[in-house]
C-alpha cells in the first residue's frame, strides 16, 4: 500500500497527466495505449479518465513498480504527439511539474532532465504568456466535465474528498488561466493551494465536508494570510457554506483579507457558465465595499454566457 505522501503525489500527477492524453477513443495516442506499451495494460480500468488515472499510477506503483518509469516514459512521447496533433503542444511547466513530483513516490527519470530535452521546449509565445481576460469562460465541455468530477467527490469516501477537492479546485482555477498551485507545507501550517489574479496572489483554504465553517476556522485562515507577505490576499471555498454569526462576527472590528465561497457558487459557475475571474473580482470588490467576506454568487447580478 502507497504511504500517505505517495498517494498524495500520485493525486497530483493525476492532475497534472489529465490533459495529456484520451481516456480512450484514440487508436495512436491514448492511456490504454500507452500503459499497453509500458506492459501494464492490464492495470489501466475503464471509466471516468481521472479515477482510471489514478488507478493506473497506483496499481502500478503497488504491484508493478519496476515498470513505473516506462509507464511514465509512453505517457509523455504519447502525449507529445497528441498534444501538437491539437495545437497545444506540451509545455516546459508541464515537464518540470512533472520533475518536481517524480521524487516523492522515488522516482528521477534521466531522460525528462536533460537539457537538450528541456530546452527544446523553447520559451512561450507572447500570447501564451498574457494574463487571462477577465471575460474567459469555460466551454461547455469542460463544465460539464468538471461539474461531473464534482459530483464524482460525492462518492467517495471522507478520507479521499479533501484530497480530490484540492484537485479539483486546482483544475478549475487552470481552466480559467489563474496559474493555480498545489497544496505546500510551511512550518507549522498547511496552505492547500495558490493562484493569482489581476496582480495579486491569493492562498486557499478547501474544505469539501463537516459542518459549516465558523468564526474560528475563518480567524485562522485569515491569520495564515495576514502572516505571509503584505500583498497576500485569502480564498476560502468551504463545499458546506459558512454559518451567518461566523461571518457577521468575522466581519467586525477588523479589515478582511478574505473572500469566500461555497459549494452553491462553483454549481452557479460551472451550470451558468459564470466567469470564475468576474466572480472572484467581484466577490474583493464587495468585501472591499463592505467589508464582508462572502456575498453568493447569487447575489453578485453576474451574467453567464
Amino acid at each position: 500500500m502507497l504511504s500517505f505522501r505517495e498517494a498524495q503525489t500520485v493525486e497530483d500527477l493525476a492532475d497534472l497527466f489529465y490533459d495529456f492524453l484520451p481516456g480512450s477513443g484514440n487508436n495512436r495516442t491514448a492511456f490504454p495505449l500507452a500503459a499497453a506499451q509500458a506492459g501494464v495494460g492490464e492495470l489501466w480500468v475503464p471509466g471516468s479518465k481521472r479515477p482510471a488515472i489514478v488507478q493506473l499510477l497506483t496499481s502500478t506503483l503497488e504491484h508493478r513498480r519496476s515498470y513505473f518509469t516506462k509507464l511514465i516514459m509512453a505517457i509523455v512521447r504519447q502525449a507529445m504527439t497528441y498534444r501538437r496533433g491539437k495545437g497545444n503542444p506540451l509545455t516546459r511547466a508541464e515537464i518540470d511539474r512533472l520533475n518536481s513530483l517524480l521524487p516523492d513516490v522515488e522516482f528521477k527519470i534521466p531522460e525528462l532532465l536533460d537539457p537538450g530535452f528541456l530546452n527544446s521546449f523553447g520559451q512561450p509565445r507572447a500570447e501564451e504568456a498574457a494574463a487571462p481576460q477577465a471575460s474567459a469562460t469555460l466551454s461547455a465541455s469542460k463544465a460539464q466535465e468538471l461539474a461531473t468530477r464534482l459530483i464524482e467527490i460525492t462518492k467517495l469516501d471522507p478520507q479521499t474528498r479533501g484530497l480530490r477537492f484540492e484537485g479539483f479546485l486546482s483544475e478549475l482555477f487552470a481552466g480559467f488561466g489563474l496559474a493555480p498551485r498545489g497544496a505546500f507545507r510551511l512550518v507549522g501550517e498547511q496552505i492547500d493551494g495558490s493562484f493569482r489574479l489581476g496582480g495579486q496572489t491569493y492562498l486557499v483554504e478547501a474544505k469539501w465536508h463537516g459542518p459549516q465553517i465558523g468564526f474560528a476556522d475563518l480567524m485562522t485562515f485569515s491569520g495564515k494570510v495576514a502572516g505571509k507577505a503584505s500583498w497576500s490576499r485569502g480564498l476560502f471555498v468551504s463545499n458546506s457554506g459558512f454559518t451567518a454569526d461566523g461571518l457577521e462576527a468575522f466581519s467586525r472590528g477588523r479589515q478582511t483579507n478574505l473572500i469566500c465561497a461555497d459549494g452553491l457558487d462553483l454549481y452557479e459557475v460551472l451550470s451558468r457558465k459564470v466567469s470564475l475571474i468576474d466572480v472572484l473580482e467581484e466577490k474583493a470588490r464587495r468585501a472591499a465595499e463592505t467589508n464582508r467576506a462572502f456575498i453568493a454568487v447569487r447575489d453578485l447580478n453576474l451574467r453567464g454566457s
